[in-house]
């Protein structure tokens, strides 16, 4: 099976408006309205080329509630909370998973629509973890839809991905069960952290 790619990296905000203004102002890039889940979400996207993007996440401001997802519940400043990978077979990545002693959670589907009115449907992994932050990717399957960062999204390099956890070896054991590779150093608390290219130069988001 082919090793997964890169998909996507969620970087949640406490305040979805407040959350795009500082990340346009701090790179020159102005992101774009993706839509709004089901549960109380909403986003915007940048994107890193044509199969893979950043989504910046939050509270909708029209649905009027905390949302539990990527710990926008409690969250008090902008994190990068989460990220995706998307595999040839996400039912075969599963149980591949399982076999080697990782459970990625079952695979459920979910959609949104744009505010064109388009409607994007996908399968993702859902596992309950507590984390603040997700180092383990979940899997997500775009199936026919077409994929998100396929649209004439603002543009951004990602330099470069990795991640600093308390024991980079365990860590690396579950990313090796969804046969996934990160950069993985030692940290006193696990954290993801992204550098992208930008009209006003590389921008840290952690």
């Amino acid at each position: 099976m082919t090793e997964p790619q890169l998909d996507h990296l969620v970087y949640a905000v406490p305040d979805l408006a407040a959350g795009v203004a500082e990340f346009a102002e701090r790179t020159g890039i102005t992101p774009v309205r993706g839509g709004s889940h089901p549960g109380g979400t909403a986003n915007y996207l940048i994107r890193f080329g044509p199969s893979s993007y950043l989504e910046i996440i939050g509270p909708d401001p029209e649905a009027g509630v905390r949302p539990r997802a990527f710990g926008l519940e409690t969250l008090t400043e902008p994190r990068l909370a989460a990220w995706a990978v998307r595999p040839g077979d996400i039912d075969k990545a599963v149980r591949l998973a399982r076999e080697r002693g990782y459970d990625p959670g079952d695979v459920q589907p979910l959609s949104r629509r744009t505010p064109t009115g388009e409607l994007l449907e996908w399968r993702l992994t859902r596992r309950e973890d507590p984390a603040e932050v997700r180092l383990v990717p979940f899997l997500i399957d775009w199936g026919g839809t077409r994929h998100p960062a396929d649209s004439d999204l603002p543009l951004a390099s990602l330099i470069s991905f990795s991640a600093a956890h308390p024991d980079p070896g365990a860590l690396q054991r579950d990313l090796a069960a969804l046969g996934v590779r990160l950069d993985v150093a030692a940290g006193p608390e696990p954290s993801l952290r992204a550098v992208i290219g930008t009209p006003r130069g590389h921008v840290t988001l952690r």
